[in-house]
């Protein structure tokens, strides 16, 4: 109806998917990997990421100096619903003690022991950045009806819970601070200005070539096309052995499991 070329998609999960639901109908798509969660199946980076992981490693460390003057257990929490790549990345850039993401379900036991042993250690404070997908080991045992509906009763973000929670199991002071939606404007990093326009370019040849229905995306260094109906409907989940996880747990990083 409107004579279109072909339809370039920008965005997560819900856009490539519905752009792959798009090229099943007929029409000529391209996806681009556009999201700060870095969640896209089929693609080792997404534009947009590298930048959040600045704006939340720059706070934790603006958050550090309040921490260290006023002895508090400073939560930070962070965007991740679902998968929790810039909750790790930025606990790790910005010298967390603590990191709690979805894919690792915690145990407040574990993290007040962490806290309470730093403090032994005469470590006054802590950091601890939470995403927002975050859960405990007993969430994660409900099935997804009785965890909305155990959700629904929260009346807070689950960065103000761990903090209440900590408070009770250690008795010490806990502070939260959200980044929300900051995490997600202003400024573009150097690094997602060239991704960007990689990927860009990428597309562009894409459409040239009329090869559609296609995600472009970066593997191994290399730009690539992948179907969309390989990453439609999926997410990118950190896996327990992933070489930053490995790489945390090394250097002192709990993960409250």
């Amino acid at each position: 109806k409107w004579k279109l070329d072909a339809l370039v998609v920008l965005g997560g999960n819900g856009t490539n998917t519905t752009g792959s639901l798009l090229a099943k109908e007929g029409l000529n798509v391209i996806g681009l990997p556009k999201t700060i969660d870095n969640d896209i199946v089929g693609t080792d980076i997404t534009f947009g990421f590298h930048t959040a992981v600045d704006v939340a490693t720059e706070a934790i460390d603006r958050i550090h100096t309040t921490a260290h003057s006023h002895s508090r257990v400073m939560v930070v929490e962070v965007m991740g619903h679902k998968a929790g790549w810039l909750g790790l990345y930025s606990a790790m850039a910005g010298g967390g003690d603590v990191c709690l993401i979805p894919e690792i379900p915690y145990d407040i036991k574990s993290v007040a022991k962490q806290i309470l042993a730093r403090r032994d250690a005469g470590k006054e404070f802590s950091i601890v950045v939470v995403a927002e997908g975050a859960l405990s080991k007993e969430e994660a045992k409900l099935d997804k009806k009785a965890f909305k509906k155990a959700r629904q009763g929260m009346t807070q973000s689950i960065g103000y819970r761990v903090a209440h929670e900590l408070e009770e199991a250690t008795g010490l002071e806990s502070r939260v601070t959200v980044l929300g939606y900051l995490q997600r404007g202003g400024t573009p990093s150097p690094y997602d200005r060239v991704l960007a326009t990689q990927f860009g370019v990428a597309a562009a040849d894409f459409l040239a070539r009329e090869d559609f229905g296609k995600l472009v995306a970066m593997r191994n260094n290399q730009i690539v096309g992948i179907p969309l109906e390989e990453c439609a409907g999926k997410v990118k989940n950190i896996t327990l052995d992933d070489p930053l996880i490995l790489a945390g747990r090394s250097v002192g990083l709990c993960f409250g499991d």
